[in-house]
């Protein structure tokens, strides 16, 4: 699979993760697909198991993407996933074999106040 037609998979994966579209937005993962919660310390997988515990989060999501990037078979997805309302800033990396998702890992970072010393050097982010 080109780089274009990874790119294109991925923003139809993303938006239908924005969507609540469980079954399009599990396309991109192979069968065997192992997806990883460093933070929480969670390893889930196959991609009906995937599916299935995302579709179960009674939280209302949306995902706004930031950034993506790679090349080959590695990809970064920089994004912004809402909670009820309340954003986490989230990382994905995707390794790709024939064109499929075949590893993710995802990190996330809850939003903090900024801190005092730096002010001086620091322009505020939308």
């Amino acid at each position: 699979m080109e780089e274009r037609e990874i790119r294109a998979a991925l923003d139809r994966h993303w938006a239908a993760s924005d969507a609540n579209d469980f079954d399009a937005e599990h396309d991109i993962y192979r069968e065997d697909a192992v997806l990883e919660y460093p933070q929480s310390g969670e390893r889930i997988r196959g991609r009906c198991n995937i599916q299935a515990s995302r579709a179960a989060q009674p939280n209302r999501k949306r995902f706004t993407v930031r950034r993506i990037i790679g090349a080959g078979d590695l990809w970064i997805t920089e994004y912004v996933l809402s909670y009820d309302g309340r954003p986490s800033f989230t990382v994905s990396i995707m390794e790709f074999i024939d064109g499929e998702v075949a590893r993710e890992t995802q990190y996330f970072g809850d939003p903090f106040e900024p801190g005092p010393s730096r002010a001086q050097w620091v322009e505020r982010l939308p």
